[in-house]
């Protein structure tokens, strides 16, 4: 990772990185890799408290641009949007938060199951 320009944002308690990365003969970044990336990219930066936007690759191209807010406190990262938050949040463990939720809605599709099937008898 390249970081192109970096500036401190002193209003907002964060580091803004523009960065690019090149990787040709590679998959394109994943969120989780970036992140770490822009994290050791700033000294003493928390990985928890990356978020990583504006991600573009072109495409025919092995180059991803895009933007890493480095903020200072948790409290200072509230100011993104929740499910951009709730996005970098399950980066980490995206596979396990997976399974918690699907058992708790198991219960719930038995509730929408039967919806799906009244209109299934009305087509009939």
């Amino acid at each position: 990772m390249e970081i192109l320009d970096r500036t401190e944002n002193s209003a907002l308690d964060r580091v803004e990185l523009k960065f690019q990365w090149d990787h040709s003969n590679e998959a394109t970044p994943s969120l989780s890799q970036m992140v770490e990336a822009a994290a050791k990219a700033e000294p003493g930066a928390d990985s928890n408290l990356v978020i990583v936007k504006n991600v573009n690759t072109r495409f025919g191209m092995s180059r991803t641009t895009g933007t890493a807010l480095i903020y200072g406190s948790s409290e200072s990262k509230s100011i993104e949007p929740d499910y951009v938050i709730e996005r970098h949040n399950s980066r980490g463990n995206h596979a396990s938060e997976e399974n918690n939720p699907s058992m708790e809605e198991e219960s719930q599709p038995g509730e929408s199951d039967g919806q799906p099937e009244e209109p299934e008898e009305g087509d009939a």
